[in-house]
């Protein structure tokens, strides 16, 4: 195995320490991991909920929030529905909560058994015939175009809350709420669909709880240039900016109509910082006659935000957290602007109450495999820091089935140990398991949907694995047929009213075995189960193939399809699978693949034995270091560091069945840190032994053992020193 650590030059180090305030090996850190951007930096070294991008900034969301809230004005009946999936269940009941809280009358629907994905006319049918007259789709309803058709024709609105990549025609729908539209202008696209629902429960949140819903609001601010003055005015709705003017003007040169000024403001409430001296400034300009009407937030906001007190904007500009991770700093107008919208959030008190929401959120980001960057860290660290606090209903149960309750659990821990289970209900056919346990209130109906959840996902790990040797061995076989570019096996479904055990591939499997398949082969994976009626397949990507590419080439062959750009599923009759593989045969040639990466580790810091002795509040200070980037996961991996010249004390191998592992004890001083080397019991009495002084390339994490909490090193690689 290679060790890969980045040169990286001291003087950049210091410069991004000082410039973001951290310590110099997080900005080494920073550095090695091509994190060099404020924008970036922030979402690792802020925590506040206030750092969330505003939800109106998503297309189609105030569009969305008038018609729900007209639905809630007029007693309408609602569905919600979902996908089955641990982000389409997340988001079903995050939004369901929220409806029904606020007096909704909202029902929800989630595809079962052998449905297919997204809306269906039968549903909407079903929900025609009980007088239901909006439809909100969470994680799906992107392709859903002649649904949604269907739909109208009973006068039934729908909106669609997605996350998917949209094709080329979409739906008439409502609303469309999805960062990922052509016209969408939302900073981060990589949301999951639990998420966007999130979003439309928050800005439903601000319009029923802020006086500010809805309003046109004008932030003025006049400051003196080089012999001129320089006049900058943003309007905002709903907290988010939606245009801005910027106009110099020398005194006694032009008259206030002679500038864009009036046309701006006009139907505006106009506020600023310090009026007496915008209006003075303003009087310099355009004489005392003209009447701007301003009111001044210095006051309220210094009540919010007692350290705004008695300063200028240009002091808090220079003060500003924000303007700290901006590319050139921040303005004057962009200082108020922030102010202004902290002081709303403060006030009203726009984030409370998302404790249980935020679970889920986060929840759904890590186990769609969603990047753990941007505002996806925030959500992720708030719904974590909520579950070890109170975790919500559904999932402690789930916690305690699985042993994790009471335990200080990560984002990685979620992903091997929470939504395998909750996929499963999915996977297995009986989604709406997941959901009901998610929104019952009674303790008793929890604790057995949790057990029948649980006793799914065992059933699914043994189907998976019997299934899994049956679809290598295909794949194999059918390699050379499709140029070793794709992985692809294919079976018939489940039988018409059969069983698992009956053989087959059920379709709620596709997508795991094919990332099976996926990662075994370092290809792409396609795999396919054919029913009587329908045959439903799943690609999963490698070496970053783009399937959004070969899925269009294919297309006149499905029923339905979409995804993301490395993972996507379709649907196609089954008479046409012969002519799919026919065509997909030839696709297959022309697929340009990555090459594969060498197998190795990089490492992102050296630490010296002493530091790892180095304590911090009876704790290692190598946890707060690893606490500091958390959460890991989809483009955040764990850190990996290396310290040379550590003493093996001890040596324990470990393994049920057979020995394969080993436990060793190290020597940094004054800290013995216990270290789990998995497979590395064969190594043992080969490449180091009991006494030896070795280099080791190792994560830190936390092991718990009858309700203590022990840091260990989890091993990579050992070398003699």
């Amino acid at each position: 195995m290679e060790w890969r650590k980045k040169a990286i030059a001291p003087d950049a180090v210091k410069a991004l320490a000082q410039k973001y305030g951290c310590d110099l090996l997080t900005a080494s850190i920073f550095i090695r991991r091509g994190i060099t951007k404020g924008e970036e930096i922030r979402y690792f070294l802020e925590s506040d909920l206030r750092h969330l991008r505003n939800p109106f900034e998503l297309p189609g969301m105030e569009d969305a929030v008038e018609r729900v809230l007209a639905a809630r004005e007029e007693g309408e009946k609602v569905l919600v529905f979902g996908d089955r999936d641990v982000d389409g269940i997340t988001g079903t009941v995050v939004l369901v909560e929220f409806l029904r809280k606020e007096g909704v009358d909202a029902g929800w629907r989630i595809p079962v058994k052998d449905e297919p994905y997204g809306l269906t006319t039968a549903a909407v049918e079903e929900f025609a015939a009980g007088n239901g007259t909006l439809i909100i789709t969470v994680d799906c309803g992107i392709s859903c175009r002649a649904e949604i058709d269907h739909a109208a024709s009973f006068g039934i609105d729908v909106i669609v809350t997605d996350h998917h990549n949209p094709g080329e025609k979409i739906p008439n729908a409502c609303a469309l709420v999805n960062p990922k539209l052509s016209e969408s202008t939302y900073p981060f696209k990589q949301l999951s669909g639990c998420v966007v629902a999130y979003k439309l429960v928050s800005a439903l949140r601000f319009a029923l709880k802020s006086k500010t819903y809805g309003q046109h609001i004008c932030l003025l601010n006049v400051r003196p240039g080089n012999d001129a003055f320089i006049i900058e005015a943003a309007k905002m709705r709903n907290l988010a900016v939606i245009d801005i003017l910027t106009e110099t003007v020398v005194p006694g040169m032009v008259g206030i109509y002679d500038t864009r000024l009036p046309a701006f403001l006009s139907g505006q409430q106009i506020l600023c910082w310090d009026v007496k001296l915008q209006t003075k400034q303003l009087a310099n300009l355009f004489g005392n006659s003209v009447d701007f009407q301003m009111l001044d937030i210095a006051g309220e906001v210094a009540k919010e935000i007692p350290q705004s007190a008695g300063k200028s904007l240009f002091r808090l500009k220079e003060e500003s957290r924000i303007g700290r991770y901006t590319e050139g700093g921040i303005s004057e107008l962009d200082t108020l602007i922030n102010l202004f919208i902290g002081f709303i959030q403060r006030k009203e008190k726009l984030n409370d109450g998302e404790d249980d929401a935020l679970q889920l959120a986060a929840l759904g980001t890590i186990a769609d495999i969603m990047p753990l960057r941007d505002e996806n860290r925030l959500i992720v660290k708030a719904g974590m820091a909520g579950m070890l606090k109170k975790t919500r209903r559904g999932l402690q149960d789930l916690f305690f089935k699985q042993n994790i309750s009471g335990k200080r659990v990560g984002a990685e821990d979620i992903s091997w140990q929470l939504t395998p289970v909750i996929n499963a209900a999915g996977r297995m056919g009986s989604p709406e398991k997941a959901a009901e346990l998610l929104l019952s209130e009674n303790a008793g109906e929890r604790d057995a949907l949790a057990n029948s959840i649980v006793a799914m996902n065992e059933e699914r790990k043994q189907l998976c694995d019997r299934i899994c040797i049956g679809a290598e061995k295909k794949s194999r076989e059918n390699l050379e047929r499709f140029h070793n570019n794709l992985a692809v096996t294919f079976d018939r479904g489940i039988p018409r009213g059969g069983s698992v055990a009956d053989g087959g591939i059920p379709h709620g499997l596709t997508g795991l075995v094919a990332s099976r398949m996926a990662s075994l082969f370092k290809i792409p994976a396609l795999v396919v189960a054919i029913g009587e009626t329908i045959a439903t397949g799943s690609f999963r990507s490698a070496r970053e193939y783009n399937l959004g590419f070969l899925m269009e080439q294919c297309s006149e062959f499905f029923i339905d399809w979409g995804g993301h750009d490395y993972a996507a599923g379709f649907s196609m009759e089954p008479a046409v699978w012969d002519g799919f593989y026919a065509k997909l045969t030839g696709i297959s040639a022309n697929m340009e693949l990555n090459p594969e990466e060498n197998e190795g580790m990089d490492i992102d810091a050296e630490l010296p034995p002493s530091y790892l002795s180095k304590m911090n509040r009876e704790k290692p200070f190598v946890l707060d270091l690893c606490d500091r980037f958390e959460p890991y996961g989809e483009q955040n991996r764990s850190l990996c560091f290396i310290t040379r010249k550590l003493k093996i004390l001890d040596i324990t191998l470990m393994g049920r069945e057979e020995l394969k592992h080993c436990k060793l004890i190290l020597d940094s001083g004054a800290l013995k840190w216990p270290a789990i080397f998995w497979n590395g019991a064969s190594r043992v009495k080969i490449d180091f032994d009991k006494g030896d002084i070795v280099d080791v390339v190792y994560h830190v994490n936390r092991d718990f053992f009858n309700g203590s909490e022990t840091p260990q090193m989890i091993v990579e690689d050992i070398r003699l020193s």
